[in-house]
């Protein structure tokens, strides 16, 4: 049986108990961010989507990252007050490293949970890059990083 509010309770347990992986994560996006040129506003960006994702990927998956945020999504999905159908994994439709960070998606009997950790921002007509989008380094701490959404299914 589900929580009054599935997207809440899986937020909640997120920020409480998985803490450290959220952390992880937006280290990650530091050290990819790093030697990235600087937007006029001081952020790091790149105009290179494809790279941002490969180099994300490269840096979760050598500091273990990755391989703990199936397990981080069958938490929020069991704070939310339900379970998943089948074991999750590091790679769709589970865990899918997007231009902006990783999205964790969770689909269960009545809905689909989707919890995203926002390392990076799209900003279009950047100052300071030239490229009609870039992609901006986020510093953010994990409460502002993270989203939860619950998508109730249609009947």
């Amino acid at each position: 049986m589900s929580v009054d509010d599935p997207a809440a309770a899986a937020r909640a347990h997120l920020l409480d108990e998985a803490a450290d992986s959220i952390d992880a994560v937006l280290a990650a996006a530091d050290a990819v961010a790093g030697d990235w040129p600087r937007l006029a506003d001081g952020r790091p960006a790149t105009a290179d989507r494809e790279a941002l994702v490969a180099e994300l990927h490269t840096t979760l998956d050598d500091a273990g990252v990755l391989e703990t945020l199936p397990e981080t999504l069958a938490g929020a999905v069991d704070a939310a007050g339900y379970a998943l159908p089948a074991t999750p994994v590091a790679a769709p439709p589970y865990v899918v490293l997007t231009s902006t960070g990783p999205v964790l998606r969770g689909t269960v009997d009545d809905g689909r949970l989707v919890a995203r950790i926002d390392c990076f921002e799209v900003v279009r007509r950047p100052d300071g890059i030239d490229a009609a989008v870039a992609y901006a380094h986020r510093a953010a701490r994990p409460a502002a990083a993270l989203s939860v959404s619950f998508v109730a299914s249609e009947e």
